[in-house]
């Protein structure tokens, strides 16, 4: 049974993955986020200004916040600030490509790239107008465009964009499948899929009202739909919805734990728990203030409050 904490510290251990610990870092698992290999029981809580998503390297949780304008590098077993780093304007989407933090810096229409080692700022290409979501397919770099409804592919090595493929209206999130980019497109009520290797579109599918977020189970797309209050599973195969299934209020963020999925309740100030296999809700817990996006560790989950009025953002532990 799960233990609701709140702490000034934070306390716990978690699972590294055995392919970061002093191993050649294996590529398409980091873009799928194969990160899990345990799902631990305990939870806590740290204070942010305003936090937005969050992403794992294999050791450490990071966390965008589009007020300060920098990434934080945050241990998991003791909740020790390790550093922040300037990431460009109003960052967003982050995603890590094995050595480096990719982000989105959405206000100036662009990439930045962190070095995971040490914070140091790299590559800062640009891309198209208004980035948002960020994504690695285990050789590149997508981000979605949302002002200009198109995804951009960048290459990792020298920051070159190698190309920019339409897709629905204001883009949000984007989820690797091993082959395949999925991105969701808040304005459309679709999904689209497209080839990872070449950008070719393979096929867009209806979802519900104002789909968002996106995971990858191993088999199936699962996307967040915020104005419909529920999540959509799609087969990854052909697209076929697989299922609708209720949770909270303003659904944003979503993450796959390996066998269950978690989906941030952004109105509702809770974080819902569904079994991968069949959708059924597991639990509904309490976190932050306006949770948005969620990150596993291989051990816990991470959910991002991005606070409300008066109310700072926060980090918590699941």
């Amino acid at each position: 049974m799960k233990r609701k904490l709140t702490l000034l510290l934070m306390v716990g251990m978690c699972a590294i993955p055995q392919n970061m610990m002093g191993q050649t870092p294996n590529a398409l698992q980091i873009g799928m986020l194969r990160w899990y290999s345990a799902n631990q029981s305990a939870s806590l809580y740290l204070g942010f200004v305003i936090p937005n998503f969050a992403a794992f390297d294999g050791a450490n949780i990071w966390v965008t916040d589009s007020v300060t304008n920098q990434i934080y590098k945050i241990r998991p077993a003791d909740g020790v600030l390790l550093g922040s780093f300037s990431a460009g304007s109003t960052p967003y989407g982050l995603a890590f490509d094995g050595l480096n933090f990719w982000i989105a810096s959405n206000g100036e229409n662009g990439l930045t790239e962190i070095r995971a080692s040490d914070g140091v700022r790299l590559l800062t290409p640009s891309v198209g107008r208004g980035p948002v979501g960020v994504a690695f397919d285990g050789s590149s770099i997508w981000v979605t465009n949302s002002i200009d409804h198109t995804v951009s592919k960048v290459r990792t090595n020298d920051g070159v964009v190698v190309g920019t493929f339409a897709v629905g209206v204001n883009p949000k999130q984007l989820a690797f499948d091993g082959a395949n980019i999925w991105v969701a497109n808040v304005g459309s009520n679709t999904v689209t899929k497209l080839r990872a290797r070449d950008g070719t579109v393979l096929g867009t599918y209806s979802v519900g009202s104002g789909p968002y977020g996106l995971a990858f189970d191993g088999a199936n797309i699962w996307v967040t739909n915020q104005f419909s209050n529920n999540v959509t599973k799609l087969r990854a195969k052909d697209g076929a919805v697989m299922g609708t299934f209720s949770v909270g209020m303003n659904p944003i963020g979503i993450a796959f734990d390996g066998a269950n999925i978690f989906v941030t309740n952004n109105g509702g100030d809770t974080v819902t728990k569904l079994r991968a296999s069949t959708g059924a809700a597991l639990g509904t817990f309490s976190v932050g203030k306006a949770p948005l996006g969620v990150a596993f560790d291989g051990a816990n989950m991470w959910v991002v409050n991005s606070g409300a009025g008066l109310v700072y953002g926060s980090l918590s532990k699941m």
